[in-house]
């Protein structure tokens, strides 16, 4: 898969090609459906499938108050894209001047301007242009006018009497309850955050048998409530000057981890902060950029009568993350190409 980071990047002599065009943050089942789908086309009309994105956030611009955590960069965006067959992906910077364009100015600049798209794909709740004037009902008019297919693709939902939606707001709203387990319901995999380890707050985690990878996000990131988990640990790239992991871990490798997030209450650390437990191994992660990936909730946070409770209760947290992890598998990770 290609990536074009902009617009300008589209070669000149580029001919055709069917469009899947969204956010796509988090490329949870809906929108893995859409892009399928929209993949499937391509390989009918022989055209490559190219799946355009925006970054920053779109809200970042128009309602920077409204702007919410994201589920994923637009790395990852990319990678999971390659996975569903894109050959090309398009990361187009969202600025006021895109923001400024009329609903027929973006499909004829870029659309078929500069994509020749020959069909477009679209969810049920799209939206593009100024102030979001157009809809999906614009794009089949647009379509028909200009010369492209477009494709509405109905909304994924849940299988029980209300019908919710499976949406990027719906990810976040169930990881900020902590519950993981339905949050990959919505993705079709567990969710993951990759980051660096930093030095922590000097607790003395090594000391008490428990030493962690400490990794602090801004708060852009979604990440699960506070609490327990249990999940996996991979070491994506070493520490920069490194070539190799000093200790018993390997790169991309999934080690079984008991996942610690929060402030860290007894001990006085206000730093909010991700902290893996790595079970049975022991390396120098210091600068390792790394992922983690969630895969149960164990307990919430709570602020301990002294070090002896919190020891039974990390004790009790590695077994159940031992029982759990016996009977699941890690997400299997695929790199994409640039």
């Amino acid at each position: 898969m290609k990536t074009w980071h902009g617009v300008n990047d589209i070669p000149e002599d580029f001919a055709q090609c069917v469009t899947a065009i969204g956010v796509f943050d988090g490329i949870h089942r809906g929108h893995q459906q859409l892009i399928t789908a929209a993949v499937q086309r391509a390989r009918e009309l022989d055209v490559p499938a190219v799946l355009m994105t925006f970054a920053p956030h779109p809200l970042a611009v128009v309602a920077p108050n409204r702007v919410p955590p994201l589920l994923c960069d637009i790395d990852e965006r990319a990678r999971r894209a390659q996975e569903l067959g894109v050959d090309y992906f398009l990361a187009v910077e969202f600025s006021r001047d895109l923001a400024a364009l009329s609903p027929q100015d973006f499909i004829d600049t870029i659309v078929v301007g500069r994509l020749h798209a020959r069909a477009v794909f679209v969810g049920e709740n799209f939206t593009f242009g100024h102030k979001a004037s157009g809809t999906t009902e614009t794009l089949r008019e647009l379509g028909e006018s200009r010369g492209f297919e477009a494709h509405v693709v109905d909304l994924l939902t849940e299988e029980d009497e209300d019908g919710t939606a499976l949406s990027s707001s719906y990810a976040r709203s169930l990881l900020a309850e902590g519950d993981v387990q339905r949050t990959a319901h919505v993705l079709g995999r567990n969710y993951t955050v990759c980051g660096i380890v930093e030095h922590g707050a000097g607790r003395g985690g090594r000391e008490l048998g428990y030493p962690t990878a400490n990794m602090y996000f801004p708060d852009t990131v979604a990440l699960p409530a506070d609490g327990v988990y249990c999940g996996w640990f991979r070491i994506l790239d070493p520490a920069p000057g490194k070539t190799t992991i000093s200790g018993t871990m390997e790169p991309e490798v999934a080690y079984p981890a008991a996942i610690s997030i929060g402030t860290n209450p007894t001990f006085g650390d206000h730093r909010r902060s991700v902290e893996p437990f790595v079970l049975d191994q022991d390396a120098d992660l210091y600068g390792c950029r790394c992922e983690v990936e969630f895969v149960d909730h164990l307990r919430s946070m709570k602020k301990f009568s002294g070090v002896d409770e919190l020891l039974d209760a990390m004790a009790n947290d590695v077994k159940q993350t031992r029982t759990i992890l016996a009977q699941s598998e890690p997400t299997r990770r695929q790199h994409s190409d640039s």
